[in-house]
């Protein structure tokens, strides 16, 4: 139960929501900056009316967000330049880490690196896939109220508790 857990790392999973949540729209304003640079739709849609269809592509293991525009996608570079980033998401001291950066630090921080969560959303916590997955992956996964939470413990001990789902908004930055 969520009760277990105390009022802080209440608000942790909270702040851990919020980041996600902004990661995901930091994606998406940058996907709209790029198509309003690729200009107009059409020669006859000047003022741009037709508008750009953006789209995000979260798989199990990379993630993009692509514009159409006049009957051409074109892939968004992320910080790296790369035109996919790898679905990872890993929780160090200070910040927390997406794509690259959080899957080149996996080896020497494995309990807070996240990854390898698209075939468990929306499941529930007895399902097989889900446990299977308990036994294989280095990150914790918690049954609260029947659902699978990951569960994150910080070296100053802090907790982060949070439900799959929330995971890929984070990929999308």
């Amino acid at each position: 139960m969520i009760g277990a857990y105390s009022r802080r790392s209440g608000i942790s999973v909270i702040m851990f929501a919020a980041t996600f949540f902004l990661g995901c729209l930091f994606a998406i304003s940058t996907a709209i900056e790029e198509a309003v640079k690729l200009g107009p739709v059409s020669e006859n849609d000047e003022a741009g009316k037709l508008g750009k269809v953006i789209g995000i592509h979260l798989g199990t293991s990379h993630s993009s967000v692509g514009v159409y525009k006049s009957g051409h996608l074109e892939i968004i570079a992320n910080e790296q330049g790369k035109r996919i980033t790898p679905s990872w998401v890993a929780f160090n001291d200070n910040e927390t880490l997406i794509g690259d950066a959080a899957k080149n630090q996996a080896t020497f921080n494995t309990e807070r690196t996240v990854f390898h969560v698209k075939r468990l959303i929306g499941r529930k916590f007895e399902d097989e896939e889900v446990q299977r997955a308990i036994k294989l992956l280095p990150y914790k996964i918690v049954n609260i109220d029947g659902k699978p939470y990951i569960k994150v413990v910080m070296k100053n001990g802090e907790t982060k508790v949070v439900l799959l789902r929330s995971h890929t908004s984070s990929v999308s930055t």
